[in-house]
């Protein structure tokens, strides 16, 4: 890298501070730490929830996937998630902010104790933080290979910039912090996206690039499914984004969380349904193109990074890595908020049994507390990636197949047609989802390798499939009945609360 490049991308770290520092000044309760006061708005809430959709693991492990399978990354990644954002803008989104209005939660979690049990509630809480751990340090090492490709960084280093930096402004300003320089990041990457475009198209003889290149990439890449990207795990992906970008991923609930109503947290999940839809089209191409640009890469996780170093004068490298650092600062980040979130308003409480810890300065120190031992220990997984299939099996695998397990209570848990599910239907289904992934992972995973194309896919959906039919089932056979939850649960169907006649009838 040039020493403008450097200069672009520390001007890039320096600025992400100062917003952090700045928004410091919008969080005088817990409330504005975990959820921004629940005023933000739509058009925000939108950008953030798609910001924090995706990390700099995009440009590594699914660079590595275009470069092998092309056109494929796009249908069973941006399509589905697209689809996705559509159901959760209609079925989920609104309850959230919803929730929030009536139980003041800042936790995505919170309201499990009125919806099940203080038990249900832990169980969730303690696995999902867990997991998280493990989806956020695959983003760090994703964010590393990127700057040690570009510029020689040792791993470490990169792990240690990238995440000191992220510490510094999520512990500080909290989710307006998260929020804003999401915004920023996201014009950051949209600039450097379109810059990268149109030096890949010019590089490859102009606009008629973008359909001349299919014709010298080997068939199979211009397919939608391909490989082990097949119709079938289009659709396990389709249920698994669903669940994810719900409000599974408890980051991306905070944004619905944080809407001022539910009609403005619809509105900010159709706008992510709509980036998703159409800017992955433009971030992808020059992964599609980059077989032909560089041809028979030993390692094509390096090949966006290659390409970029390649192609781009001095200047726009920065700019095309501080755009890379953007997806994964923005995602991280709030990742860290909402488990610190979790870990303040659902754990914490239980185990000390201190109900005044809520709503103090108190409980403001210990959320920024636990930002800070999330994301060190996150760092930490990092360093040690390739103990767990490196950063696609961290991705695809280890979160991907055990995000669905937590999420169906979660999810299903706010609507009305599963109000019989009680805490039975809850553990069991997140016991049986746990339980269904190690057998596809460790115990029945020779057998599954011989479904040829359609393995990836059961490895993925079979923990969510096996969770939805546990947690229906045990609603059918051993149905739940409570007056309080079945209270709520019909409240959070307008943005209007009932009233206490219609409350108590419901």
């Amino acid at each position: 890298m040039h020493v403008l490049d450097w200069t672009v991308l520390a001007a890039y770290f320096v600025a992400m501070v100062f917003v952090g520092v700045w928004a410091r000044r919008r969080v005088r309760t817990p409330a504005d730490f975990f959820t921004a006061g629940g005023r933000m708005p739509a058009w925000l809430a939108g950008i953030s929830h798609h910001m924090s959709g995706y990390s700099a693991a995009v440009f590594v492990a699914y660079a590595a996937i275009a470069y092998t399978n092309g056109f494929a990354l796009y249908v069973w990644w941006a399509v589905t998630i697209a689809i996705a954002c559509t159901v959760c803008a209609f079925v989920f989104a609104p309850r959230w902010s919803r929730l929030r209005d009536r139980l003041h939660i800042v936790s995505p979690l919170e309201y499990l104790a009125v919806r099940f049990n203080v038990p249900t509630q832990q169980v969730m809480a303690w696995s999902g933080a867990v997991l998280k751990v493990f989806d956020v340090g695959a983003k760090w090492t994703a964010s590393a290979v990127l700057l040690n490709v570009f510029a020689g960084v040792p791993l470490v280093w990169g792990i240690l910039l990238t995440g000191g930096v992220t510490l510094i402004y999520a512990t500080v300003g909290g989710l307006w912090a998260d929020a804003l320089t999401d915004f920023g990041q996201f014009l950051i990457q949209l600039v450097a996206g379109v810059v990268m475009f149109v030096i890949v198209l010019a590089t490859l003889g102009g606009v008629s690039g973008l359909w001349t290149i299919w014709q010298k990439l080997p068939p199979e890449h211009s397919n939608l499914f391909n490989g082990q990207y097949s119709a079938w795990f289009f659709l396990a992906y389709c249920l698994i984004s669903t669940v994810s970008y719900s409000g599974g991923t408890w980051n991306l609930a905070q944004r619905f969380i944080a809407s001022p109503t539910g009609s403005a947290a619809r509105r900010a999940s159709l706008f992510s349904a709509a980036l998703y839809l159409v800017w992955p089209l433009v971030l992808f191409f020059p992964m599609w193109a980059a077989p032909i640009i560089l041809p028979h890469l030993a390692d094509p996780t390096q090949s966006y990074a290659l390409l970029a170093t390649k192609l781009l004068p001095a200047g726009l490298i920065g700019l095309v890595l501080a755009g890379m650092f953007s997806h994964t600062m923005a995602m991280t980040s709030s990742d860290a908020n909402a488990i610190s979130a979790v870990v303040v308003r659902d754990i914490i409480p239980a185990l000390t049994r201190r109900r005044d810890l809520k709503e103090s300065r108190l409980e403001l120190t210990a959320g920024r507390v636990a930002t800070v031992l999330f994301i060190g220990l996150s760092m930490v997984i990092a360093l040690t990636a390739d103990s767990f299939g490196g950063v696609i099996g961290l991705l695809i695998l280890w979160f991907g197949a055990l995000v669905g397990p937590i999420a169906v209570p979660m999810l299903l848990g706010m609507l009305r047609p599963f109000r019989r599910c009680g805490p039975a239907a809850a553990i069991l289904s997140w016991a049986a989802g746990l339980v269904t992934f190690a057998l596809t992972k460790y115990v029945l995973a020779s057998w599954i390798k011989t479904l040829g194309d359609a393995s990836q896919a059961v490895t993925v959906a079979a923990p969510i499939v096996v969770s939805l039919l546990v947690f229906l089932g045990v609603g059918l056979v051993k149905p739940w009945h409570d007056t309080k939850a079945d209270a709520l649960l019909a409240s959070l169907d307008t943005d209007t609360p009932p009233t206490e006649k219609e409350t108590v009838t419901a």
